[in-house]
């Protein structure tokens, strides 16, 4: 059963880790989701805000660990301590007590988290600006303050739920634009953000797989889309590469040739010099990641090479 209010923190465990308290910080009254992906152990927050910048404040992940979103009258200590405690074995509502016995100012606080085992908890303080509430069960916490209404929390899980079709972090952000769609903040929009952990996953073996940002915009989770699309054209891995028709290694050569990177002729025949002449062009376009030598190229970076030098 899906819980929909924090429990009450005083009647837990009290831990011997402390989490600095406070008085309150910024005022980042947005909307957030803190998920994990069950078939792979990612970790991810999606957060959407009429506030600078606010990926810069409100995610907080550690791949095989958990993630953690603290928004509304910040407390900035929620997300290092939280992630400590979770790497310490507390569970979400030790986390809660924790918080709670530290921070004089809990009733201004929001946040919510997921832990690398899939419990979940989401806490919305009294004092939080209306519309505030928040929504959680197994593998997610949505959380949102100073919204147009409750359907844009009704929004962001359902859509979370229902989409399992997508892959993780496209389903983090159709949820965040369905719940934007549906109200979201009601002074408006400004930035988003998302930020995705995975053990290993990200360039050069780091864990964050995906960290992107908008800002300041005026739809900044369509924007946050479109970012994600150009990072999974540079950075993803790409279908199997097919190999290259002749006409197709002819076009190469000639828009080679245009780039001043390649004297031959047109010729449709791979050789040496065109496979040289060819990967400084990936360089030039950052997509070392998607080509693997020769005369084999996936279809997403040949559409993208037409479109581009078309």
């Amino acid at each position: 059963m899906q819980r929909r209010h924090p429990p009450n923190p005083g009647c837990f465990t009290q831990l011997r880790r402390t989490a600095p308290g406070g008085q309150a910080h910024w005022a980042v009254h947005t909307f957030s989701l803190v998920a994990r992906d069950p078939d792979t152990g990612d970790l991810g927050i999606a957060v959407a805000s009429k506030f600078l910048a606010v990926g810069f404040v409100v995610p907080w992940a550690k791949a095989g660990v958990g993630a953690l979103a603290t928004q509304s009258y910040v407390n900035p200590y929620f997300g290092p301590t939280g992630l400590a405690l979770m790497e310490a074995g507390a569970g979400p509502e030790d986390i809660l007590a924790v918080f709670a016995r530290n921070d004089p100012d809990l009733a201004k606080r929001q946040f919510g988290y997921v832990l690398a085992s899939g419990e979940s908890l989401s806490y919305t303080g009294q004092e939080c600006h209306a519309w505030a509430g928040s929504r959680w069960g197994p593998n997610y916490a949505a959380q949102g303050n100073l919204l147009t209404g409750p359907e844009v929390l009704e929004a962001l899980e359902q859509t979370f739920l229902a989409r399992s079709d997508l892959a993780f972090p496209e389903r983090l952000l159709e949820a965040l634009l369905q719940a934007d769609r549906a109200g979201g903040d009601r002074r408006g929009r400004q930035s988003a953000a998302l930020l995705v952990v995975g053990a290993g996953k990200g360039y050069g073996g780091m864990e964050r797989w995906i960290d992107l940002r908008v800002d300041d915009h005026h739809d900044p989770v369509v924007e946050l889309q479109r970012l994600l699309g150009i990072h999974r054209l540079l950075f993803g891995a790409g279908e199997p590469g097919r190999p290259l028709r002749t006409e197709e290694i002819a076009w190469i050569q000639a828009l080679l040739g245009r780039q001043g990177l390649y004297t031959g002729e047109a010729s449709g025949v791979w050789d040496e010099a065109t496979e040289k002449a060819f990967a400084t062009l990936i360089g030039m376009e950052n997509l070392e990641e998607r080509y693997r030598g020769g005369p084999f190229l996936d279809e997403t970076v040949l559409k993208y090479l037409r479109e581009k030098f078309a």
